[in-house]
């Protein structure tokens, strides 16, 4: 292991991120009402051209005149190659109230994306005299943006949550599906003359997982398209969080539930956790650098999985 420490990600609930257009505000105070962690306003994708203007007008004024309670507040900005994105960060930071925590910046491709917009924040927090610095969070759909992962995870100490997009991914990609997430029909193995299915999006989280705990950012599972699949939703969320991802996407407000009910660790799951670490302190007292917990060994790397999981559950249950 490096003498290196790896930086821990920021200490807050992100089980769950609720994206609404900003061209619809009569549905901000049932979002800001909802039980996600993080709501993000959007102001690109779902947002027409003719629209961009209204919707960050309309976004500005709900941010300072909604209670957004505990939650993280986050704006989605347009593309770096669009002509709307500098407006976006202009506006927002010069006329939003300081509610606003962070910026999501989308289809990023390198390093130099982050430092772009950063430049731009840092000159309009200064000549504006804001004190509560915007943080960043970023979507890798692209292929420049899976292969530069790691070096745009460490490209702003704003950098707090990194997300896979999956449609614009599989587009860049070149992959044959129109699927945004979840299984695809044409990726499975044979064995036995059974198909079974894989999971087309897992190599690229596990490099943006890799990439993040690196660099102390949380990493997010972007969306999944089919919201009448609660199953499938269910599914992908699981396989996210076994790989260390700490929440997901919600294009519908009944993914929110199941996105919840996922990245949230069981009562089950924390008396275990906190029943190893009892096992644990047992085997130190006795000079032991490894014990037996219901059968199976438990030693060192025990103790981190364990305290994962109960320090999840007590931050969630303190916000």
């Amino acid at each position: 292991m490096s003498f290196r420490i790896q930086p821990t990600a920021p200490a807050r609930p992100n089980r769950c991120q609720l994206f609404g257009p900003g061209s619809r505000p009569a549905i901000f105070e049932k979002m800001a009402a909802s039980a996600a962690d993080v709501i993000n306003l959007d102001l690109e994708d779902s947002v027409a051209p003719s629209d961009k203007d209204s919707a960050r007008a309309n976004i500005i004024k709900a941010i300072g005149e909604i209670d957004w309670g505990t939650k993280t507040l986050s704006v989605r900005i347009n593309g770096l190659d669009t002509p709307y994105w500098y407006r976006d960060v202009v506006d927002l930071l010069e006329q939003a109230s300081d509610r606003l925590d962070q910026i999501m910046i989308p289809k990023v491709g390198c390093a130099a994306d982050i430092y772009a917009v950063d430049a731009l924040v840092t000159a309009i927090e200064r000549a504006k005299g804001r004190t509560k610095p915007i943080k960043f969070e970023v979507i890798i759909e692209s292929a420049a943006g899976i292969a530069h992962v790691e070096e745009i995870a460490a490209a702003s100490p704003r950098l707090e949550a990194m997300s896979l997009g999956a449609a614009d991914f599989a587009a860049s990609m070149g992959m044959a599906t129109t699927g945004i997430g979840g299984t695809q029909e044409n990726y499975y193995m044979l064995h036995e003359g059974q198909k079974h299915w894989s999971d087309p999006w897992h190599w690229a989280q596990a490099a943006i997982v890799a990439a993040c705990r690196t660099h102390g950012v949380l990493p997010v599972d972007g969306p999944f398209g089919d919201f009448s699949d609660d199953e499938g939703f269910r599914a992908q969320a699981l396989r996210s969080a076994t790989l260390g991802m700490v929440g997901k996407w919600a294009i519908h407000p009944k993914q929110i539930t199941l996105a919840n009910e996922v990245f949230t660790p069981s009562e089950a799951a924390v008396a275990e956790a906190r029943e190893i670490l009892a096992a644990m302190e047992q085997a130190k007292a006795n000079g032991e650098g490894a014990t037996v917990y219901k059968g199976r060994l438990v030693d060192i790397a025990s103790i981190k999985q364990a305290e994962v999981i109960v320090r999840q559950s007590e931050m969630i249950s303190g916000s």
